[in-house]
């Protein structure tokens, strides 16, 4: 069994949380679990305890950047961080593992025994990688998970549609007939390859192409 002083969960998701911390009290015999809902409550705890393993996923929780968070990260160079999300945009997802090769990625979708692997390998100190995230650094995507990319147009449409706006109301923003801005959408759910209002905000987030802060307001 493996020990560790503090285990600190950044996913403002409570069913993730739950299933988290089922998994860790299988796997230690003794920690310290702490839930937090903010950015600064994370980063008062990460003042005590810089040592800390934390869980994180970054399109549930209010970072305002990807920059903020590895800055958060590198500010507490002694803990270990697993990204643990669902599947996130190849190019996030490049883009953070460039910047910070040491964080450890595990997706919502793996399954149960490879989520366990990542979290005992991490509480080891060591480094996981899904096969996902290895496939990304390696330059290329598992096949029918690249999704052709946004026009500049697709992506503003993308962006308010992640903010909650209505097709009506982003037609009356933009100046844009109704029609326009619903063929606009119709086109970012083919090409994204989703089928729903939570995976196209799921996408924006990890992209970049919204904030989470602006999302939860």
């Amino acid at each position: 069994m493996i020990q560790i002083p503090h285990i600190i969960l950044a996913d403002n998701q409570s069913i993730t949380r739950r299933g988290v911390i089922a998994l860790l009290e299988e796997l230690m015999t003794e920690r310290v679990i702490e839930e937090v809902a903010g950015y600064r409550d994370l980063q008062a705890l990460l003042r005590h305890y810089p040592r800390s393993l934390v869980v994180v996923d970054y399109s549930l929780f209010d970072f305002q950047s990807l920059s903020q968070m590895i800055n958060m990260k590198s500010g507490a160079a002694e803990s270990s961080w697993l990204l643990f999300t669902d599947e996130p945009d190849e190019h996030f997802l490049r883009r953070l593992l460039l910047a910070d090769p040491v964080i450890s990625v595990v997706t919502k979708q793996d399954s149960l025994e490879t989520i366990r692997k990542a979290l005992l390998a991490v509480s080891k100190g060591d480094l996981y990688r899904c096969e996902y995230a290895e496939s990304v650094m390696r330059g290329g995507v598992p096949s029918g998970k690249k999704a052709e990319p946004l026009t500049p147009s697709e992506k503003k449409i993308l962006r308010e549609i992640a903010l909650g706006k209505t097709t009506k109301e982003i037609a009356i923003e933009r100046h844009l007939s109704f029609h326009t801005v619903n063929a606009h959408r119709r086109n970012i759910y083919r090409k994204l390859g989703v089928n729903s209002l939570s995976e196209v905000t799921r996408y924006a987030l990890q992209a970049g192409l919204a904030d989470p802060v602006e999302y939860y307001i």
